[in-house]
């Protein structure tokens, strides 16, 4: 009897060194990395038995014992995961139960376009495409902003998500990110700003974000816009014109586009146009609603990427001859 009670504890001794061992020891793959995917409500048993799907060479059952006697089993999350050579079943459980998913990124850039916007998430590999049967109106229903339009919406920042991803998710992201951002500058407005709501604040900043690449200079901007707007002149800014052209603006503006009446082209309409232009970035958003103290009604490109601005037409006249004409 005392023999037999030897062997087996020996035997058992060898078993849990031996489970010991394998839970520390690298798992084969038949590929240079695996790549797996786990459903919500996938089951412990179905964990280890996808782990095995991927490509892992080892046993199903093992697996399912090692997840089941950890205590963790009901911890592992779904998600797409990378898992790399050299990953133990041991760190492959806590790789599952921490969620550490294989994470990519895609970035919205500022002055981009809900178009351009589009376009990229179309683009981005292994990024679910839920919003390619979508028109615009549909998308906003989807996010659960019905009715509103899409244009300048989203805050232009990188994203990070993971494999497997709805590209939906990300502008929901995107979208809260934006709200959040509006609203907090817009408590931090001027006391004179002639803006009534947050929307025209984003509006405003969305032209401000086109109209200059020089960050140094949107305050200055956002103060000619801003008397403009004080002493009801047209705004005529060329980026709004622009806009509203749409996908029929072939790059070179004629004085025919400036003289067409669209919704957006602020040479033919007073005010601010219906909807921003484009994704403001947080700079614009702020010189929106702190712009400069200025008494500046115009300004030019000097072709450096800065502005010149002037407080009179004759100054404004001189500038672009300046600057534009060469003269």
């Amino acid at each position: 009897m005392i023999l037999l009670l030897l062997a087996v504890a020996l035997a058992t001794a060898v078993a849990l060194a031996g489970a010991a061992w394998w839970l520390h020891q690298p798992l084969d793959f038949e590929a240079p990395r695996l790549d797996l995917s786990i459903e919500s409500g996938t089951s412990p048993k179905g964990v280890a038995q996808a782990v095995v799907e991927a490509g892992a060479q080892t046993n199903a059952d093992a697996l399912y014992w090692w997840f089941r006697l950890s205590g963790q089993s009901r911890l592992i999350r779904a998600g797409n995961y990378e898992i790399e050579p050299g990953t133990s079943p041991k760190r492959l459980l806590s790789k599952l139960v921490r969620g550490e998913e294989t994470l990519l990124a895609l970035t919205l850039v500022e002055g981009w376009n809900f178009r351009q916007v589009r376009q990229v998430l179309a683009k981005t590999e292994h990024l679910k495409p839920d919003t390619q049967a979508l028109d615009d109106a549909a998308i906003m229903q989807a996010l659960g902003k019905p009715g509103l339009h899409p244009e300048g919406r989203f805050f232009p920042d990188t994203y990070a998500f993971a494999k497997g991803a709805s590209d939906l998710a990300v502008l929901r992201r995107a979208m809260a990110a934006m709200d959040k951002k509006l609203a907090a500058v817009w408590l931090q407005r001027a006391p004179n700003v002639p803006l009534q709501t947050p929307e025209q604040a984003l509006i405003l900043a969305s032209i401000v974000e086109k109209e200059t690449g020089k960050p140094a200079d949107q305050p200055q901007i956002a103060g000619v816009f801003a008397n403009r707007l004080r002493k009801g002149m047209l705004l005529q800014t060329d980026p709004t014109v622009i806009y509203g052209l749409g996908a029929a603006f072939d790059g070179n503006l004629r004085k025919r586009d400036l003289l067409a009446d669209t919704p957006w082209n602020t040479y033919t309409r007073t005010g601010l146009p219906p909807t921003p232009i484009a994704m403001p970035g947080l700079r614009a958003l702020r010189a929106a609603v702190q712009p400069a103290a200025t008494d500046a009604l115009y300004f030019v490109a000097r072709g450096d990427g800065s502005s010149q601005f002037s407080a009179t037409l004759d100054e404004h006249n001189r500038a672009v001859n300046r600057y534009q004409r060469g003269r």
